[in-house]
């Protein structure tokens, strides 16, 4: 029975691998509208506590304010970001003629013979891929636009639906309050999580911007909103983030000063922040093991490339609590868990 079992597991896992990897054109914008619609919920919510807006505005107005305050976020950020991308493209030709110069310090300084492949990194090509790779990624969420738009208006539609189908589907009337404290407890560890991350996100992309702005880096919004996205990937998305800039400084200015002010300055902030000020603001949040955190950013960052990493923490921590409410699946759950408690 337990080899019967075991086997099912297997195609049931290898089934939904399958499922994520074709799938990926569905599933990335419907948890992107996911993520939107719970960010515009929360944010009617704000607005309801107002007394006047609860009292007389409607539900629905209110849903309206709510999602044209975030999309109008999104797109003023979304046409800042453009116009800073295109600044470093038009400017990374001028930029590229220093890597000669680059080249010759870093054979010198490291005393080894690979100047053609620092040239080639430098001057071409694979800078500008890893640069290019993030943008295709963001460019694939900008052209599904419209469905992650359809959506979220569904996704509102259904919302006023949903409860009364979950208690017609659970006719026991205590599996429906587990599915309804499972569902609670997704919502306020979510809501935890993205709240006090894009706090600390912020002041951490605010900081790194204003040492970008005031060395004189290019485009310096572009760096904060990468530093931004890419502390939301665990352990290794603030170095990767940091690294970009100062590898791009290194470029545009043919010197290495600019480039350890961006390392040490930001690196600096980011490591205060990562093991001193996060955890005292989060503490167990989460709930996640740092190496099933650190599995599930390469999972989801095989299967579905960098919108996979954002993505892998709230994706894992769903997970886990939904596993934690069912007996066949709870032992599964404290496993993955940081300290067992689920």
């Amino acid at each position: 029975m337990k080899v019967n079992s075991a086997a099912s597991w297997m195609i049931i896992i290898a089934m939904v691998m399958l499922a994520l990897i074709y799938g990926q054109s569905l599933f990335v914008p419907f948890i992107i509208a996911l993520l939107t619609w719970f960010v515009v919920k929360k944010t009617r919510n704000s607005i309801d506590k107002i007394k006047f807006a609860r009292k007389y505005i409607p539900k629905w107005l209110k849903t309206l304010i709510a999602s044209i305050l975030v999309f109008g976020v999104l797109s003023i950020t979304g046409e800042v970001l453009t116009y800073n991308i295109e600044g470093i493209v038009q400017a990374y030709s001028t930029y590229a003629s220093n890597s000669e110069e680059i080249t010759l310090k870093i054979t010198e300084w490291v005393n080894i013979d690979g100047g053609k492949d620092i040239q080639q990194f430098i001057e071409g090509g694979k800078f500008t891929s890893y640069l290019q790779d993030f943008i295709k990624s963001i460019s694939e969420i900008v052209g599904n636009l419209l469905l992650i738009v359809f959506y979220i208006i569904f996704l509102f539609i259904e919302e006023g639906l949903f409860n009364r189908k979950m208690e017609l589907f659970f006719d026991d009337e205590n599996r429906y309050k587990a599915f309804q404290g499972t569902s609670k407890k997704i919502d306020k560890m979510l809501s935890r999580y993205l709240i006090l991350k894009s706090l600390i996100n912020l002041t951490t992309s605010s900081i790194a911007f204003i040492i970008m702005w005031s060395i004189g880096l290019q485009s310096p919004f572009f760096w904060a909103a990468l530093i931004f996205l890419f502390s939301f990937i665990p352990s290794i998305g603030p170095i990767v983030a940091t690294l970009l800039p100062a590898a791009f400084s290194l470029i545009q200015f043919g010197d290495f000063v600019q480039m350890w002010i961006i390392l040490f300055g930001i690196g600096s902030v980011q490591v205060v922040v990562g093991n001193y000020v996060e955890p005292r603001i989060m503490g167990n949040t989460l709930n996640i093991s740092p190496l099933v955190a650190i599995f599930s950013l390469a999972l989801w960052g095989s299967l579905w490339g960098v919108i996979g990493m954002l993505l892998s923490v709230p994706i894992t921590v769903a997970l886990i609590i939904v596993m934690s409410q069912f007996p066949s699946t709870k032992k599964v759950a404290i496993l993955l868990s940081e300290r067992g408690k689920v």
